[in-house]
């Protein structure tokens, strides 16, 4: 009788007496007919990210005038042609002002991650939507999320559960290659796997103190309730992944430990932190092919773009208000530089997701990326006509290669679609004025 193979079986002998054991990768026998899914029918993860770059563009040089999929590149998507097929492009999405003040650097992120205009600075409390999509598909994986910056600043991150509790970014490519493949990263092609016995420490610390916050919760006011919610969500969040470490992970095929990037002078000179985004990109696209996080948050730039060139005291931000228009070329030619070398490094992002093979396409295909920044016209700080690029099919139920124009329409239009693709179960999005149940449905498969 022919007895069948799966994914978790091993290869087994011995050799000098002693037994051996060898992994198996991700073999055609293991997945379905088509190579889009495990052949027990469950699918190959999905994967969604954040890519955010400050200071936006030029409106009228970036958004292309054709919907459809027969859109032009203006000159400041040119960049991205060679990765065009992967990518949709949404312009016109706005966050909707209603008698709120436009909070400049700060408006555009929150109403467009969370759905609300804020009041004032610091004011919104609502979560951010990746955090929402971490809560549905990232508690399976080592890291509900990763979030990290080009910039060097732990503080630049736009990630978090309300207005106090913001997700710092790893700020070097060393120090997300040691928080992923260092201490507590178990390789799932290796044949050994020892749990720690440290995680098995902490693990029963945590159950024990489970009577003591029963007894503490039934003691306290709702407010210190809300707030003790808030700490043991981290707390179960932290118990799972010390529960997945003493569990062998089943075996990945594109999974390869990436050797260890070098340290990189701490600067925001605009090729350093073009060299770390892209080191950090290729470390990050290793954390998704070995299911070490599902969701993660990439800053290539601060929302008031704090990028220079070399030699330069001038810093992005600066030149969009201080730099003149150059009365030929009818745009300012040094701070738009920044907005041609930011879609160049957006368009290496893309890159090296699409160059992991994976089942019979790529991580990019099982992935969903939201690039986007807070203004569009940073002289102006508008919110009005938000960019926002779509990269990737998120396994299938996403169709790249189309624009789609928004004009007048909150961007938390685009937020519910990738809640939605990512199968959350949420019929609309966004609070007043940015309220809606309307996915961008030109993007669905």
């Amino acid at each position: 009788m022919r007895i069948p193979i799966n994914r978790r079986e091993f290869l087994r002998g011995s050799l000098a007496g002693a037994a051996v054991t060898v992994g198996l990768p991700y073999l055609d026998i293991f997945l379905n007919a088509n190579g889009t899914a495990l052949a027990s029918g469950a699918p190959l993860p999905r994967r969604f990210g954040t890519w955010f770059f400050g200071c936006g563009m030029n409106p009228e040089r970036w958004a292309p005038t054709r919907e459809g999929t027969d859109f032009e590149l203006p000159p400041e998507l040119a960049p991205i042609a060679p990765v065009r097929e992967h990518l949709s492009v949404l312009s016109g999405f706005s966050v909707l002002l209603a008698g709120e003040a436009n909070q400049v650097h700060y408006t555009g992120i929150v109403g467009t991650l969370t759905g609300e205009a804020p009041a004032r600075m610091d004011a919104a409390d609502l979560p951010t939507f990746d955090v929402l999509i971490a809560d549905q598909i990232g508690t399976a994986t080592r890291f509900r999320s990763l979030e990290m910056t080009a910039t060097g600043r732990p503080e630049h991150s736009y990630s978090r559960r309300n207005a106090t509790s913001l997700n710092p970014s790893e700020p070097s490519p060393l120090a997300l290659y040691n928080r992923v493949f260092g201490p507590g990263f178990a390789d799932p092609n290796s044949a050994d796997f020892t749990p720690d016995p440290r995680v098995l420490l902490r693990r029963s610390a945590l159950s024990v103190v489970a009577d003591d916050r029963r007894r503490m919760e039934a003691q306290v006011g709702a407010a210190d309730r809300a707030r003790l919610d808030q700490y043991f969500t981290s707390l179960r969040q932290l118990e799972r992944q010390l529960e997945l470490s003493l569990t062998k992970p089943p075996p990945l095929e594109a999974c390869r430990v990436p050797d260890a990037p070098p340290e990189l002078a701490d600067s925001l000179e605009v090729e350093q932190v073009v060299e770390s985004h892209w080191l950090m990109s290729q470390v990050l696209a290793m954390a998704l092919a070995c299911d070490q996080t599902r969701v993660f948050n990439m800053v290539f730039s601060d929302a008031a773009s704090s990028l220079h060139t070399a030699g330069s005291s001038d810093t992005h931000h600066t030149l969009t208000h201080e730099e003149p228009n150059d009365p030929e070329l009818g745009y300012q030619p040094r701070a738009t530089a920044f907005v041609m070398r930011t879609m160049e490094a957006w368009t290496e992002f893309v890159q090296a997701l699409a160059a992991v093979p994976e089942g019979d396409g790529t991580l990019l295909d099982n992935c969903l990326v939201m690039c986007h920044s807070e203004s569009s016209d940073a002289n102006t700080h508008s919110v009005s006509g938000l960019p926002v690029i779509l990269a990737g099919r998120a396994g299938g139920r996403v169709k790249p290669g189309v624009h789609v124009r928004g004009v007048g329409e909150s961007t938390a239009r685009v937020a519910l679609t990738m809640q939605q693709v990512m199968g959350l179960p949420v019929a609309s999005f966004g609070v007043r004025q940015n309220a809606t149940s309307r996915p961008v449905s030109e993007v669905l498969a």
